[in-house]
C-alpha cells in the first residue's frame, strides 16, 4: 500500500486499497480463527464431506466442524459425524432420522444422508459417534484435505507470519506517513 502521492491527488486510490488490504487481512484471520483456533480450544474436530449423502446441507467439499456432545442431546434432525465401524478412522455425516432403546437400556441411532432414499443400514451405536455438527464451512473441506500432517503445521504458521507481517508494515506505515503529515 501507497500513500496519498501526485497521481491520486485526492488519496481515493490509496484509501480504496487500504479499506481492501483490510478487509482482506481481516478476512483470512477469521478464517484461520473459524478453521484452526476455535476447533482447537473447543476440542472440536474438521472433517471433509466427500461424497452428495448431505446435498444440500453439506455438499462434497464442505469442512465441517464437529464437537463432542453427549449422547443424550442427540435428538432427531441432528446431523453426527460418527465411525463406519468401531475404532475405525473412516467417518460418514448423516442425520439422525430415529432413536432407539433396547433392553438393557442401551441407544442407538438411525441415520440417514439428506440427499439419500433410504436410511443408513446399521444403526449407530454410541461409542461410534464423535460428536454432532457445530458449523460448517463450504469448500474449505478440500483445503483441509489437501492440507494434512506437517503441511498443515507449516502452512498455518507461515500464513501468521505473513498475516503479522503485514499488519506491521501497515502500521509502520501509517505512523511514518502521520510523524511526515
Amino acid at each position: 500500500m501507497s500513500t496519498p502521492g501526485p497521481a491520486d491527488n485526492d488519496g481515493r486510490t490509496w484509501w480504496l486499497r487500504t479499506v481492501l488490504g483490510w478487509t482482506v487481512l481481516l478476512a483470512m484471520f477469521a478464517l484461520l480463527t473459524a478453521t484452526v483456533l476455535v476447533p482447537a480450544v473447543a476440542g472440536a474436530e474438521r472433517f471433509t464431506v466427500l461424497t452428495g449423502s448431505m446435498r444440500p446441507t453439506y455438499p462434497p467439499g464442505t469442512l465441517v466442524v464437529v464437537r463432542p456432545t453427549e449422547v443424550d442431546g442427540l435428538a432427531i434432525g441432528t446431523p453426527i459425524t460418527y465411525q463406519l465401524e468401531s475404532g475405525r478412522p473412516d467417518v460418514v455425516t448423516h442425520r439422525i432420522i430415529s432413536v432407539r432403546h433396547n433392553a438393557k437400556g442401551d441407544i442407538s441411532f438411525l441415520t440417514q444422508g439428506d440427499a439419500n432414499d433410504k436410511p443408513d443400514p446399521k444403526p449407530v451405536r454410541t461409542e461410534q459417534i464423535r460428536g454432532q455438527v457445530w458449523y460448517s464451512i463450504p469448500y474449505l473441506g478440500y483445503v483441509n484435505n489437501w492440507l494434512s500432517g506437517q503441511k498443515r503445521a507449516v502452512t498455518v504458521a507461515a500464513v501468521i507470519v505473513v498475516l503479522i507481517g503485514y499488519a506491521l508494515f501497515n502500521l509502520v506505515r501509517d505512523i511514518q506517513v502521520r510523524r511526515k503529515g
